[in-house]
C-alpha cells in the first residue's frame, strides 16, 4: 500500500473565495474585498478612491506590474461587483458543507482564517470575539466529524487597513501585527488545530504583489522587503507554535510547478534554472533558514538593500518550517526560441504550449506526471515532509436536465494526478503527509473572479454576477473521490 493509514485526504478552500459574510459580525475589509470580478479575457480590477473623491479601477494580472495612481487608496466603489462579498456563502452554509465533506470521507479540510474577521483593521490590540467564535464553530464541527483542520493564516487576506495605513508588507510594523494575530489564534484554538500554514503561495509576493503582500507598487525593492518581512513573521509563528503547543506544526506554502525547457539548447536549460531559483527561493529561506547566494547576488546587481537585523537572521535559522506544502496544477514550458514555438503552432494564451499534453478551455495543460516530478524536486532539495494542499481542475461544469453534473474530465484529471503522487511515495520514497484537492466545494476563481470556472466536487448554484440559489449538488466526482478515500488511494478506477 502506497499511502500510510493516517494519510490526510481532503479538500481546500480560501475565505476570500468561499466564505462570504464580508461585512458581518464586525469583520473589516481585506485586500480581496475591493477586487472586482473578471473573465478569461478581462482582468480583475482593484477599485480605488482619491482624497478628492475621484474613483477608478486598476487591472490586476498575475505576473504583471501593478501600481495604483498617485494618491489612490483601495476602496469599495459603487457600480462594481465584488465576488468575495458573498462568494459561495460558507459563512451561512458551513454546517451543510462540512457534512458533505464528511460524507466524502475527508480526513482533512484546509481552510483559511479571514484575518480581518478577527482583527478588522489588522492593528488592533484585542480581537473581535464574534470572528473568533465563528471559527470555533468550524473547528468544533470538524472534531465531531473526525476531520483534521489545516489552517492558513493569510491566504491573500491582508486587512485593508494594513494596506492603506501602512503600505502593506514592505512595512516592518506588520510583523508585530501578524505576531499578535498568530498568538491570539494559536492560543484560542490550541487542541483544536494541529497543522498551520503561514502565507499562501508566499512566492505570490513576486507574481502578484498586491494579493500576496498588500503592495500598491511592484518595485523590486518593495517586493524584496515584503518577502523578508513575511519570512520573519513566519519564523515567529513557528516559534510561537512550539511554545504554545508542542504538538502544533507550522508549514510554508509555495506555488510550484515543474518547468520543462522547450529545446535542448543550453540557453533553455539556463532559463529553466533561473526560473526555479525564483520560485524556490522562498522555500530555500523558510526551510533552509538563510538567504541563498544566488539571491544575494541578484540583490547586489539590482541595488536592493533590506531592512534586516541580526535578530532576523537568528529567527530564520532557529525556526525553519516543520513541513513544506505547495500548490501544483500542472507544468509549464520555457524557451529562448519563441519564434520556433510560434512557427510550430505551440504558443498558447499561457505561453509556450507543451505539444505532448492536452489543454482545457483556459489553456491549462494536464500533465500526468507533474506531481511526481514536483514532489521529487522538493523532497530531494529539502528533506522535509511534504503536503499537496492545492491540485485540481477548473472547468465550465453544467447541470444536466436531470439536475446532475457529469464531470468525467475532472475524474480523469484527478486519477492521473493521484497516480502521479502515488508513484512518488511508492517508487521514490517521498514523505507525503496529505492531499487536499483545491476548491472542494465550488468557489470563486482567484485568477478570473468567475464562478463558471469551477473546481469542486460539489456544484453550487451561483453565476458570475452573484445570482443563484446557492444550492449544493454533489457531482459525479464527489462519489469517485469518496471511493478513493475509502480505499486509501488504492481504487482509482473510473
Amino acid at each position: 500500500m502506497a499511502f500510510k493509514k493516517d494519510f490526510l485526504w481532503g479538500g481546500a478552500t480560501a475565505a476570500n473565495q468561499y466564505e462570504g459574510g464580508f461585512a458581518e459580525d464586525g469583520k473589516g475589509l481585506n485586500a480581496i474585498d475591493v477586487l472586482t470580478n473578471g473573465s478569461a479575457t478581462e482582468p480583475r480590477k482593484v477599485t480605488w478612491v482619491r482624497s478628492d473623491g475621484t474613483t477608478g479601477a486598476t487591472p490586476l494580472e498575475w505576473g504583471s506590474d501593478f501600481e495604483l495612481p498617485a494618491g489612490a487608496r483601495p476602496a469599495l466603489v459603487d457600480g462594481y461587483y465584488y465576488p468575495s462579498h458573498t462568494a459561495t456563502d460558507f459563512y451561512h452554509h458551513y454546517e451543510e458543507d462540512l457534512k458533505l465533506m464528511a460524507e466524502m470521507g475527508f480526513k482533512c479540510y484546509r481552510l483559511s482564517l479571514n484575518w480581518s474577521r478577527i482583527f478588522p483593521n489588522g492593528d488592533e490590540e484585542t480581537p473581535n470575539e464574534a470572528g473568533l467564535a465563528f471559527y470555533d464553530k468550524i473547528f468544533d464541527l470538524c472534531q465531531q466529524y473526525g476531520i483534521e483542520p489545516l489552517v492558513t493564516l493569510s491566504h491573500y487576506e491582508t486587512p485593508l487597513g494594513l494596506i492603506n495605513d501602512y503600505g502593506g508588507w514592505k512595512n516592518r510594523k506588520l510583523i508585530k501585527f501578524f505576531e499578535n494575530y498568530v498568538r491570539t489564534v494559536f492560543t484560542r484554538y490550541k487542541g483544536k488545530v494541529k497543522y498551520w500554514l503561514t502565507f499562501n503561495e508566499i512566492n505570490a509576493v513576486d507574481l502578484a504583489p498586491y494579493m500576496g503582500a498588500g503592495l500598491l507598487d511592484s518595485s523590486l525593492q518593495s517586493r524584496a522587503q515584503a518577502a523578508h518581512d513575511q519570512f520573519v513573521a513566519s519564523a515567529l509563528a513557528v516559534k510561537l507554535a512550539h511554545e504554545i503547543d508542542k504538538k502544533m506544526q507550522v508549514g510554508m506554502m509555495l506555488a510550484y510547478q515543474p518547468v520543462y525547457p522547450y529545446t535542448c539548447d543550453p540557453a533553455d536549460q539556463i532559463k529553466v534554472m533561473e526560473y526555479n531559483q525564483k520560485m524556490l527561493f522562498y522555500a530555500d529561506v523558510q526551510a533552509g533558514g538563510c538567504y541563498p547566494n544566488y539571491k544575494l547576488k541578484e540583490y547586489e546587481r539590482e541595488g536592493i538593500t533590506l531592512d534586516i537585523s541580526p535578530e532576523d537572521h537568528a529567527l530564520l535559522k532557529d525556526y525553519p518550517v516543520d513541513f513544506i506544502s505547495f500548490s501544483c496544477y500542472g507544468s509549464n514550458v520555457l524557451t529562448t526560441h519563441e519564434k520556433e514555438a510560434v512557427d510550430s503552432g505551440n504558443l498558447g494564451i499561457n505561453g509556450i504550449k507543451n505539444p505532448y499534453l492536452e489543454t482545457n478551455a483556459w489553456g491549462w495543460a494536464t500533465d500526468p506526471d507533474c506531481l511526481r516530478l514536483a514532489l521529487n524536486v522538493l523532497w530531494d532539495r529539502y528533506h522535509k515532509p511534504l503536503w499537496i494542499v492545492e491540485n485540481g481542475l477548473g472547468w465550465s461544469d453544467e447541470l444536466t436536465s436531470d439536475g446532475k453534473v457529469h464531470d468525467d474530465y475532472r475524474i480523469k484529471y484527478l486519477k492521473a494526478n493521484i497516480q502521479s503522487m502515488k508513484d512518488a511515495v511508492n517508487l521514490d520514497g517521498v514523505e507525503l503527509l496529505g492531499y487536499t484537492m483545491w476548491g472542494c466545494i465550488d468557489l470563486v476563481s482567484n485568477g478570473t473572479g468567475e464562478m463558471k470556472k469551477r473546481y469542486g466536487f460539489v456544484y453550487v448554484e451561483r453565476d458570475d454576477f452573484g445570482k443563484g440559489s446557492l444550492k449544493r449538488i454533489p457531482k459525479d466526482s464527489f462519489y469517485w473521490y469518496q471511493k478513493v478515500i475509502a480505499s486509501n488511494g488504492e481504487d482509482l478506477t473510473i
